[in-house]
């Protein structure tokens, strides 16, 4: 899937004002508007766009705790109800498979310590299989963006 230099003008576009009209992104990529609209659905199509969304404030809904969860299993044989929980839970928001001392590294969102208590303690810890968690609290967020650092892919790529 090679991906030229006018795809990366519009990913970056994109990720910066995603409810960019076609005929602005168009203005901005030197293309007629039906132009500018195919490339976009191009991209979705080779699920280079994954989708679009609004970018809420946590704090401004009631989500004021960030924390990171590690988590170990016991055995592999344990991965897919894990995974499926993770899937399940809307406070996790991400879920990374790391290498380390652990598996795999939540960052989730809650209102309080109290709901992050039950999410570790009634939630991730009552599966079987889940030898231990470690959790990090964020106490503030310097930075935090769903803007990727894109740069054309070099020939050799």
């Amino acid at each position: 899937m090679s991906l030229d230099e006018i795809d990366f003008k519009v990913l970056r576009h994109l990720m910066a004002e995603g409810r960019m009209t076609w005929s602005e992104l168009a203005g901005k990529l030197e293309l007629s508007t039906p132009a500018a609209g195919d490339r976009v659905r191009r991209l979705q199509e080779r699920q280079v766009i994954t989708g679009f969304a609004a970018l809420v404030d946590p704090a401004a809904i009631g989500c004021h705790l960030t924390a990171f969860i590690a988590v170990t299993l016991e055995h592999p044989r344990h991965r897919s109800a894990f995974l499926q929980k993770v899937v399940d839970l809307p406070e996790i928001q991400e879920c990374h498979h790391v290498t380390g001392d652990d598996d795999y590294l939540l960052k989730v969102r809650c209102q309080t310590t109290q709901a992050l208590e039950r999410l570790i303690s009634e939630e991730l810890k009552e599966l079987p299989g889940i030898q231990k968690t470690r959790t990090t609290i964020a106490l503030s967020t310097v930075k935090e963006t769903p803007v990727l650092p894109i740069e054309p892919l070099t020939q050799q790529e």
